[in-house]
């Protein structure tokens, strides 16, 4: 190695790789392609090898780039951690915060507050991306993903925001017409909304009496003529009257209150679905992640379900 590569050299790199391509790349960091080109290149050339290994359609990490970005990750937390430390006065957030939610509750819930918490921090600038499923541990895409469920993976920090049960419910009319089941046994002689979300077994529901947490859970394969893995959709079909669904309790709250749903099988409880803001381990000492996580952990402290959540009630 001739020189020791700069900490730029390092952001650069690992902005590559976040964005996936060159040009994403120099769009986030507001420079042209080339000049990201000539960037990588010229950090190659100075260290002797292949960091990434091109193709037509994206990026791809070589075995030393896989070594190289693990210790160019670690070394920005910590010149970031130095930096606020070394601060007299308390640092502001600012700077690229990359935001990942589930479509439905991102649209109601993550997305208004995130419009709040950039009017108190204008020198943050946030993205938030909506997808079907939540994003893979592994995946350098996002800082914070906001989801349900706590995460099996030591590799990253889950920060625990609200209670979130899942619920069975159906329309009044559903139920007046076939009947209201008091067992899940028997959810097999009726029509059920099957949501395929989150890796779990295909239009398998599993039920444990409320208060017999040690009783081993009960599965019932439900079958209907409707399934989807769309939330909102699958939550218009039951408020539509084609059966029943299994759906987070913030997502269908305000239809119980109103009656368009009722909630059935009330006595038996669910695999929660807890909400969690995650994010990876060496954004410990990130100001701009610490703050909006904190932000998030206040705005749904006491919030009722399916209630706007809003800073300051």
């Amino acid at each position: 190695m001739a020189s020791a590569s700069s900490s730029a050299d390092l952001a650069v790199f690992s902005q590559i790789v976040r964005a996936g391509s060159l040009s994403a790349a120099a769009r986030e960091l507001n420079v042209t392609t080339p000049a990201v080109s000539k960037r990588l290149k010229k950090l190659e050339t100075r260290i002797g090898v292949t960091l990434l290994a091109r193709s037509t359609r994206r990026l791809g990490l070589t075995p030393e780039g896989e070594v190289y970005l693990a210790h160019a990750r670690r070394i920005l937390a910590e010149i970031e951690d130095a930096e606020r430390q070394v601060s007299r006065a308390a640092a502001a957030p600012k700077g690229m915060l990359r935001v990942n939610a589930t479509l439905g509750f991102g649209r109601n819930y993550v997305g208004p507050l995130m419009s709040q918490f950039a009017r108190q921090y204008p020198e943050v600038e946030v993205q938030l991306h909506l997808s079907a499923e939540p994003v893979q541990f592994g995946d350098d895409s996002f800082d914070v993903c906001v989801r349900f469920g706590e995460p099996p993976d030591a590799r990253v920090v889950a920060v625990r925001l609200a209670p979130n049960r899942r619920l069975l419910c159906a329309a009044p009319a559903y139920l007046a017409s076939h009947g209201t089941p008091r067992a899940p046994a028997d959810l097999a002689r009726h029509r059920c909304i099957v949501l395929r979300q989150d890796q779990h077994a295909y239009g398998v529901w599993r039920f444990t009496p409320v208060g017999r947490r040690r009783t081993a859970a009960e599965s019932v394969k439900v079958r209907g003529q409707l399934a989807s893995n769309d939330g909102a959709i699958a939550l218009q079909w039951a408020l539509d009257g084609h059966g029943i669904l299994m759906r987070a309790e913030w997502d269908i709250a305000k239809h119980l209150h109103s009656g368009r749903l009722t909630q059935v099988l009330e006595n038996y409880d669910t695999p929660a679905a807890d909400i969690y803001a995650v994010y990876p381990a060496r954004h410990r000492h990130s100001v701009r992640v610490q703050v909006f996580v904190e932000w998030l952990r206040r705005a749904f402290d006491g919030a009722v379900p399916g209630a706007p959540l809003r800073m300051g009630r």
